[in-house]
């Protein structure tokens, strides 16, 4: 995955100034464009979009400080119909106008190219099983919710108190498959992982395919297929995040394996009365490299 990662980057490049076609590229590659952008993502830090906007506009501030071509030639080369929004995206970018840097030289904040290395460091234990599941539902209270990558996610803390007591016992009696217990879903995840981005949250418990479930609750079709299940320990959710970030930095490139669409599962096993640390299973769903 890593060596498809860098041959990515080098695609970028090659068409900084024209059209992407990543859905293409991914498959030149032999990967997917669903797990291409949630790991590029997940090891560079930022979505696959923010990156590409960033080389654009690096390479875009050379031709401006050059002085050999008028705004309206660069904002057009560079995949922009306007100088107006050439010149959002450019300031989005530096903090400053383009005629600003053409007049002063900059400020500038420039984008190195990226390129991916795999230092294999074992300082995540991967407790990890693959599962063959056949098709299942996940029912219960859904929301949309903005993603946010560290710490407790207050959006979803809300929704979760605003449940009463016992409501959380009968979806706990519902449940009658794997992953056993009260579960966490996300779904409808954007794939470059963007923070802030919407998704949809589930509090609920896996459900049989062939059994009617209540009219009242949400329900998310789950079709056959296999998962990688991590299991975590210690404080949560810092245990689960590290371990969810494991996942791509150390897991994912070591095995012959790939995130394919769906929902990702947590289903906390053992947990502290106040939440403070939580033994849980972590489902991702995946398919042959």
């Amino acid at each position: 995955m890593i060596s498809a990662l860098n041959r990515f980057v080098d695609l970028v490049e090659q068409h900084l100034t024209g059209e992407f076609d990543v859905d293409g590229w991914a498959r030149t590659l032999g990967t997917t464009e669903y797990h291409l952008r949630r790991m590029f993502s997940s090891l560079a830090g930022m979505p696959l979009s923010e990156y590409v906007r960033r080389r654009r506009m690096t390479v875009a501030a050379g031709d401006v400080v050059r002085g050999e071509d008028d705004l309206l030639s660069i904002a057009v080369r560079h995949g922009y119909g306007s100088t107006e929004a050439f010149g959002r995206a450019f300031r989005a970018v530096h903090g400053v106008g383009p005629g600003d840097v053409r007049r002063d030289g900059g400020p500038l904040r420039a984008q190195p190219q990226l390129r991916f290395r795999l230092t294999v460091e074992g300082s995540i234990s991967m407790d990890t099983r693959i599962v063959d599941r056949p098709a299942f539902r996940l029912v219960g209270h859904a929301a949309r919710v903005p993603l946010i990558h560290q710490g407790i996610n207050p959006h979803i803390q809300r929704h979760i108190a605003a449940l009463p007591p016992e409501e959380h016992a009968r979806l706990k009696a519902l449940g009658d498959t794997e992953p056993q217990g009260l579960l966490q879903v996300c779904d409808d995840l954007d794939p470059d992982d963007t923070e802030g981005s919407e998704l949809t949250y589930l509090h609920g418990v896996a459900f049989s395919a062939d059994r009617p479930a209540p009219d009242d609750l949400d329900a998310i079709v789950v079709p056959a297929g296999r998962w990688a299940v991590f299991r975590t320990a210690g404080p949560h959710p810092q245990a689960l995040q590290r371990t969810w970030a494991a996942t791509a930095t150390e897991w994912f490139p070591a095995n012959p394996w790939r995130l394919r669409p769906g929902p990702s599962i947590v289903a906390i096993l053992e947990r502290a009365a106040d939440l403070s640390t939580a033994t849980c299973e972590l489902w991702l769903p995946v398919e042959p490299t």
